[in-house]
């Protein structure tokens, strides 16, 4: 256990792992350089730990002290006090959940590591959007996905937004990048994968498809309002597409895929 200390310089070396959180390109560049990745929010932190994350460093405003006393008694990681002024000053935006921890990251899978034990997976090319990556994450989870395989240009699962997104579903969910793409589809498809790629048009409803009854499905879902590439689209066995009512066209990628997932896994 580290005792915790109290810091009121915002410059101090030692809060150098929370410096800058809203700079969205900077924190790109440094987390997978640095090998750290930040956790926000109780649940979203013990939820980390519980994944095998080591912890680097926590900072806590006073009054959550109390509620991660066993998380602090359990981690040797140093612990920082700070004021909610001092943390929004180098953090750059208020933190209102009052509770920060700096996490080191594992190396990655290979896509091919994964494929060897899951039944469901998900394809995701194109997703830049943190918010929607989270969400994906976290109806992954909830609805029996056994992976996530992400195209080279995909937006990082441990930005710090997506991971908040997902409540900590991005460490319940093992993902992987496949690359180079499109050419490494052909990895699932040689461990016996069928691929559905998701799009609204030149498609076959998805109950028809009945993607339940396949042994082995992976669905592709591409960006919101792009969609899936015209040579992700090729790359793909069968297009299916979510039927619509009252003349809406398509859903939010993040609903789209938990409304796939679960016909994945359950049926419609």
């Amino acid at each position: 256990m580290a005792e915790p200390e109290t810091i009121t310089d915002p410059a101090d070396p030692r809060l150098a792992d929370y410096t800058g959180l809203t700079d969205v390109e900077l924190r790109r560049r440094r987390e997978p350089a640095e090998g750290l990745f930040i956790a926000e929010g109780e649940k979203v932190i013990r939820r980390a730990v519980a994944a095998g994350f080591r912890m680097r460093s926590m900072l806590l405003t006073p009054k959550w002290l109390d509620v991660m006393a066993d998380v602090i008694t359990d981690t040797p990681a140093p612990v920082h006090v700070v004021e909610p002024g001092l943390a929004e000053a180098v953090t750059g935006y208020h933190v209102h959940r009052g509770a920060l921890a700096s996490m080191e990251r594992k190396p990655l899978p290979g896509a091919a590591e994964l494929l060897l034990t899951a039944r469901r997976v998900a394809i995701l090319e194109g997703l830049v959007d943190h918010t929607n990556l989270g969400a994906i994450f976290r109806s992954a989870a909830a609805l029996g996905m056994d992976a996530v395989l992400l195209s080279p240009d995909c937006a990082d699962p441990l930005y710090r937004r997506a991971v908040k997104v997902s409540m900590g579903a991005v460490f319940a969910v093992p993902y992987a990048r496949l690359d180079p793409w499109p050419a490494a589809l052909q990895t699932v498809r040689e461990a016996g994968f069928e691929l559905l790629a998701l799009t609204p048009s030149g498609a076959d409803d998805l109950p028809a498809a009945t993607p339940h009854l396949i042994p082995k499905t992976a669905v592709m879902l591409g960006a919101e309002g792009d969609g899936l590439t015209d040579r992700a689209l090729a790359a793909a066995d069968r297009r299916v597409r979510i039927p619509m009512a009252h003349g809406i066209d398509s859903l939010n990628v993040g609903a789209a895929a938990a409304v796939t997932f679960y016909a994945v896994n359950a049926g419609i």
